[in-house]
């Protein structure tokens, strides 16, 4: 029988403890950085937020104002600076519609808020899915690339797309936004942690399971 994602979340919980994520100081710079790490490092992602904290201090509007090309230039560390730009800008356009409530957004949304995420340009099923757990305090699977490298050494199928894996796995019905977000950070930061080391040392938060204590 497969570990189920409510057992692993409690065997990572249990290793791992708590995680105290998203690292950042505001929602704003959580929407910048889920922008910005994509398809790069998170030390890449974060000098590009450090750059555009000293220029813009992270306030929304300030930055709709700047010019694409300052913008571009601000971010180009994070590499995809000019699709990336183009994002932000587009995400932020949208939320300042709403005075950047969240709150008000996540209500007047509901259980469509991830398809109007997904239907602004250059926001893909990843970013929306992190948007909403962190952002909007919305409960969701985020299947990255560790958490599907995971899930295939549990011996689950489907883990080579992001959205096939996340149809085939449901979280708890009792599940919080903590929890998602919780969850989301333990795969994460074992992956980080367990993936760029020895092989035989990601199966260490399993021996509770396998030794079915």
């Amino acid at each position: 029988m497969k570990l189920d994602t409510e057992t692993l979340y409690q065997i990572l919980q249990r290793h791992m403890g708590h995680q105290k994520w998203w690292p950042a100081e505001s929602k704003i710079e959580i929407i910048l950085g889920a922008i910005l790490v994509q398809n790069t490092n998170w030390r890449n992602a974060a000098y590009a937020i450090e750059t555009l904290k000293r220029e813009t201090q992270l306030e929304p509007h300030h930055i709709l104002n700047l010019k694409l090309e300052d913008l571009q230039l601000l971010i180009k560390s994070s590499g995809f600076y000019k699709s990336k730009s183009q994002t932000i800008l587009a995400l932020l356009t949208w939320l300042s519609q709403y005075d950047f409530n969240y709150e008000e957004i996540a209500a007047t949304y509901g259980s469509n808020l991830r398809k109007e995420l997904l239907s602004i340009k250059g926001i893909g099923s990843e970013t929306a899915d992190v948007l909403i757990v962190y952002i909007f305090d919305g409960v969701e699977f985020i299947p990255d690339s560790y958490t599907r490298r995971i899930y295939r050494l549990l011996g689950y199928e489907h883990t080579q797309q992001y959205d096939k894996l996340k149809r085939h796995i449901t979280l708890p019905d009792h599940f919080t936004n903590q929890d998602a977000n919780e969850l989301h950070a333990l795969l994460d930061n074992f992956g980080k942690n367990y993936f760029n080391g020895k092989a035989s040392d990601r199966y260490t938060f399993l021996d509770e399971y396998f030794k079915k204590d």
